[in-house]
């Protein structure tokens, strides 16, 4: 099953480590460490062009392109303009 990030994006549901508000998890250290090395990685996918609410860290599951690079079953970074509860109810959704 696929969910819809936002901007008609979508994922595979089987593919989500975990869905973050951007507003609480960014005040640790070790988050916005983690966000800074996915940037520099190549690995961030920015969904939208308004201000992000939620991080989105999906596994890779094959050769995917992210901005210029390819990544090959990295985790993958969605930041996205959804808030991190409308993706969870999405997740949640059963079809």
């Amino acid at each position: 099953m696929f969910i819809n990030i936002g901007s008609n994006k979508l994922i595979r549901k089987k593919n989500i480590v975990g869905i973050f508000d951007l507003d609480t998890a960014s005040h640790e250290k070790e988050t916005r460490d983690f966000l800074k090395n996915a940037e520099k990685k190549g690995t961030v996918e920015m969904i939208g062009s308004d201000l992000p609410k939620a991080f989105i860290v999906a596994s890779g599951t094959g050769t995917e392109k992210i901005g210029k690079k390819n990544s090959k079953k990295k985790n993958i970074v969605y930041l996205t303009t959804l808030s991190s509860s409308s993706l969870a109810g999405r997740a949640r959704h059963k079809e």
